[in-house]
């Protein structure tokens, strides 16, 4: 077994005055450094300061409005209207389940199409990958608003708008999950005679499925949160009952609502990660 040398401090000096350029940067790379680093600093400090970050009164009052809020909140309303609240969550509930559902089934195609190594046509992939960049890069809350506009307030409006959003997102994943599959199956179930759909069915799903599940599973949690951000604005559920009790200042009743978004987030994420476990 061979030993790697061992160099004394005298060995050290002597290659580093025979070879300085092994042991310092050179000045023009020292330059940019620094310069990146206090462009970034600049850029940091002129950002905290614009947005108000140094007004220390302000901070200050804005804290004590804060205690004061919570106080209100604290206990929260154990009494009342509960069964409302939980009728509403689980209208959130499905509203996410729905809008991901349909947001699936639709990434679920277009990530195939817009896959390379399953639809290589330039004429077809580029208008397909900015249709994929235009659904993604309008968020929910904007086509909530849109929808709104199209079918009336409530939940199908909600609906829509998460399909909408979250279909071009998960496309874009779905469709670099196919591309970066393993190509030595493919090439099997080819030389076996398959057709394409034998090949997508055969070589390439079983590989991207566990990613597309969790994947999918990952935004039905994101997703119920973003339905109670949409029921703020008309979309119905829970959130359109928390924005009535911030109006009115029942903060008591509001931090009921938070706790119980926590708790079925909570429950949603134990749920989601045995059902990944299972099928990964």
């Amino acid at each position: 077994m061979m030993r790697s040398p061992v160099f004394s401090d005298i060995d050290v000096d002597g290659m580093a005055q025979r070879y300085p350029a092994a042991f310092i940067r050179p000045v023009g790379q020292r330059l940019i450094k620094y310069f990146s680093a206090g462009v970034f600093a600049a850029f940091t400090l002129y950002c905290l300061a614009a947005l108000g970050f140094f007004d220390f009164e302000m901070i200050g009052k804005g804290l004590s409005k804060l205690y004061g809020v919570l106080a209100f909140m604290l206990p929260p309303a154990a009494r009342g209207r509960f069964f409302d609240f939980a009728h509403a969550i689980l209208e959130t509930l499905g509203m996410a389940f729905i809008g991901t559902l349909l947001a699936a089934l639709l990434a679920l195609s277009m990530g195939f199409l817009g896959a390379k190594n399953v639809l290589n046509h330039p004429l077809l992939h580029f208008p397909l990958r900015r249709l994929y960049d235009f659904m993604r890069g309008v968020d929910a809350l904007i086509w909530a608003l849109v929808w709104i506009n199209v079918v009336g307030l409530g939940p199908f409006a909600g609906i829509l708008a998460i399909g909408c959003s979250v279909s071009g997102e998960l496309a874009k994943l779905f469709s670099e999950a196919i591309e970066n599959v393993d190509a030595k199956p493919i090439e099997g179930v080819r030389a076996a005679g398959a057709n394409a759909l034998q090949v997508i069915r055969y070589a390439i799903v079983p590989q991207v499925l566990p990613v597309m599940l969790s994947t999918t599973l990952y935004y039905f949690e994101s997703n119920t949160r973003s339905a109670t951000i949409l029921g703020i604005v008309g979309a119905g559920g829970i959130g359109l009952a928390l924005a009535d009790r911030i109006r009115v200042m029942a903060w008591d009743q509001a931090s009921l609502i938070i706790i119980m978004i926590l708790v079925t987030v909570y429950l949603i994420d134990i749920f989601s990660n045995r059902i990944r476990h299972y099928f990964i």
